[in-house]
């Protein structure tokens, strides 16, 4: 019996991805709507705690208030330098890309840095968590020792939204240093690490919080060793998106968390 031979028609070429886009920003949205789940769960616990119980604290003054504003401020700019950097790499621009993007880090590190002093004074000022230890050498005030006695679920709620949130932001600057400068970042984030390990003290708890600088040197040496690669402009509008999404949760941040619990005398 002769072999039959049945021909089959084969595509020369793949399908067209969802949407008709490329699979890393698919990647980025279902990221991006994963992460919301988390700090939509968050905002809603802070939202539940400031409504189910009597004597909510408010304990903002206005240092901490232009503080704030001044953070946010940082970030409305990064977001600024970063659609200018999706712009110059769009228009194939790699030196404008690059300085748009340093512009962003730049901010992004002004929002950290300043979020880091807030938290600093707040906890040696008394509103802490039982995890935290000691701040030696400073006067605790009575106001934020009292409410962290009285309402625990203020300082846990709030030390929990916004340490997420500046994890966010500490990674993002990471992603954007490693589009901006590749390889080059890498000692560049080590040299970070270092110095903030060795100038924050034992009783801080940025003092292991900056380990996730080294963790992040040692993940994207690997990457980048093993698969060396040229940002094209679908990265940094990647990488954009990524940032714009760190920067909206801010804005729900800010109102709910500092201005609604200012003190108004």
């Amino acid at each position: 019996m002769a072999d039959t031979v049945v021909a089959r028609e084969i595509p020369s070429v793949y399908e067209p991805s969802l949407f008709g886009t490329y699979s890393k920003k698919i990647g980025m949205w279902l990221f991006l709507m994963s992460d919301s789940l988390t700090f939509g769960a968050l905002l809603y616990a802070y939202s539940y705690g400031r409504i189910s119980t009597a004597g909510w604290p408010t304990p903002f003054h206005s240092e901490s208030i232009v503080n704030a504003t001044v953070m946010t401020a940082f970030l409305l700019t990064s977001s600024l330098t970063m659609v200018m950097a999706v712009r110059a790499s769009v228009e194939r621009n790699a030196k404008a890309q690059t300085l748009w993007l340093l512009a962003t880090i730049a901010c992004g590190a002004g929002f950290v840095i300043l979020h880091g002093m807030e938290w600093s004074k707040l906890i040696a000022e008394g509103l802490t968590l039982p995890m935290f230890p000691a701040v030696p050498g400073h006067e605790v005030s009575a106001e934020f020792s009292s409410v962290a006695k009285s309402v625990p679920q203020f300082p846990s709620t709030f030390f929990t939204l916004t340490g997420m949130h500046m994890l966010h932001v500490t990674l993002g600057i990471v992603y954007l240093g490693v589009v901006a400068l590749r390889r080059k970042f890498i000692p560049i984030l080590l040299a970070l690490w270092l110095i903030a390990w060795l100038a924050t003290p034992s009783y801080s708890p940025f003092h292991y919080g900056v380990h996730v600088l080294l963790v992040a040197a040692i993940v994207i040496s690997i990457i980048l060793w093993l698969k060396p690669k040229v940002y094209d402009s679908s990265d940094v509008e990647v990488a954009g998106l990524y940032w714009h999404f760190v920067d909206l949760v801010w804005m729900f941040i800010f109102p709910l968390v500092y201005l609604m619990s200012a003190r108004i005398l």
